[in-house]
């Protein structure tokens, strides 16, 4: 076949760029922005000033450990949307370029749906995937969804964040308790050494299928503030546990719908993606759910969960297969569902 697509990702503070051939990842390469950590957050403009020094390159080193030509790829998937607007820019005014001067199409990716088709990427050809359809808990610093995933192309969104995302929650208590940025995975490793039953916090009473965490998270802040009145010291010295409550809360949320819509739609499969994925309490709490329902799980790499270019190049891939090829017009946007 033959078929090579790279993929362009640009959403955040990651310049990433990706090959595929015939469905197989040869290269994938990240240039992540230290900058961002003195800020305790992603700063737009220095975000999107760092793809711009970035982008050239990471697409060239990805071009060249996969061995691949420029003028061999059958075409560019690139992140449309959503994400920073700025940054977007910067990679969608790229793809088009290139996409322009090698004469081939151009695939535009929603940065979700390509965070649910990483379960897809394979580095060997031995690697396993899941069959469609199958359930997805998308779980990142923006989004916290549960999604029916029919094909790669169909996708239906049956629960939702009404407020704020998991991945606030982890990042912003973190944030107050004075962790780096970013804070998630500062609180996964403290988790391990603390008492997960310590402290309790405030979990949401949301009908149906959708989450919050807005009401977590102020729970959080009032624990810290009462309790810093009589102990100056009191995260200092009651850390560990904190981390591991605040994580064992926002796990019990996420896996109580989820449960819920699985014993509504009785999936063969479960699968998780996004940032949070990669948290260590998460996998193992989507092992148990899916051992308990008879389920099968598909956890993703760590590696994969994060913002990269390979879940965009996978995406591009399926669309291509389709000849799903977008107009060289299209602006990116910053905001959308799947």
């Amino acid at each position: 076949m033959n078929d090579i697509i790279l993929g362009i990702e640009s959403s955040c503070d990651d310049t990433s760029a990706a090959v595929i051939r015939d469905g197989l990842l040869l290269s994938n390469v990240i240039a992540s922005q230290k900058v961002h950590e003195a800020y305790g957050g992603v700063v737009p403009e220095l975000a999107s000033r760092a793809h711009q020094q970035n982008i050239l390159p990471v697409v060239s080193e990805a071009l060249r450990q996969a061995g691949v030509d420029k003028h061999d790829l059958s075409a560019i998937a690139f992140t449309r949307g959503p994400g920073l607007l700025g940054s977007l820019l910067v990679g969608t005014s790229f793809a088009k370029g290139m996409a322009l001067g090698l004469n081939i199409p151009l695939i535009d990716i929603n940065h979700l749906h390509a965070h649910v088709l990483s379960q897809f990427i394979r580095e060997e050809e031995s690697d396993e995937v899941p069959d469609f359809p199958f359930m997805t808990l998308l779980i990142s610093g923006g989004n916290s969804q549960i999604i029916l995933v029919k094909s790669a192309e169909e996708m239906e969104i049956i629960g939702q964040t009404i407020d704020d995302a998991a991945g606030e929650a982890f990042d912003k208590c973190a944030k107050v308790m004075g962790l780096p940025y970013p804070g998630g995975p500062h609180i996964d490793r403290l988790a391990a050494e603390g008492d997960p039953n310590r402290f309790k916090f405030a979990k949401p009473n949301i009908p149906g299928l959708d989450y919050s965490f807005s009401g977590l998270k102020t729970s959080f802040l009032y624990t810290l503030r009462d309790n810093l009145k009589d102990n100056p010291q009191f995260i200092k010295e009651n850390e560990a546990d904190l981390a591991a409550s605040l994580q064992r809360t926002i796990i019990d949320i996420l896996m109580d719908k989820l449960e819920r819509a699985a014993k509504l739609y009785h999936p063969k499969h479960i699968t998780i993606g996004g940032g949070v994925s990669a948290n260590s309490g998460v996998r193992d709490a989507v092992e148990r759910l899916c051992h308990k329902l008879h389920i099968t799980p598909w956890l993703p790499k760590r590696k994969f969960t994060t913002d990269n270019a390979a879940m965009v190049a996978m995406a591009g891939w399926f669309k291509y297969q389709c000849r799903d090829f977008c107009d060289i017009s299209l602006p990116p946007y910053a905001r959308v569902v799947i």
